[in-house]
């Protein structure tokens, strides 16, 4: 029998309960919004790739660098997909820092 806890509370789910999946995926994007240029049709693209593909080797071997992309895979009770769904960043639990006006 495989026990199914929700990762949110800890609390055990029964054999038959029902169980929210949730699923994040984290991954770096970059800005597409530049203009196409003469320069850019006059570059050697295929020398740039190979560079890019030379520096990715390079990274892949470097200790502490970040993976490009992450995914996460959590179970959770009612109660707690639904907490989750109104707050999902949690910015309420987030300290609110107060200045003082001098």
């Amino acid at each position: 029998m495989i026990r199914v806890m929700c990762d949110r509370c800890g609390k055990e789910l029964a054999q038959g309960e029902t169980r929210h999946v949730l699923k994040i995926e984290a991954f770096a994007t970059a800005d597409v919004t530049a203009a196409l240029t003469e320069d850019d049709l006059d570059r050697d693209h295929l020398e740039e790739v190979a560079g890019l593909l030379a520096e990715a080797e390079i990274a892949d071997e470097g200790p502490g660098l970040d993976p490009p992309s992450a995914s996460f895979r959590y179970d959770m009770c009612g109660p707690c997909r639904r907490r989750f769904l109104q707050n999902p960043l949690a910015r309420e639990a987030a300290p609110k820092l107060r200045f003082s006006k001098n």
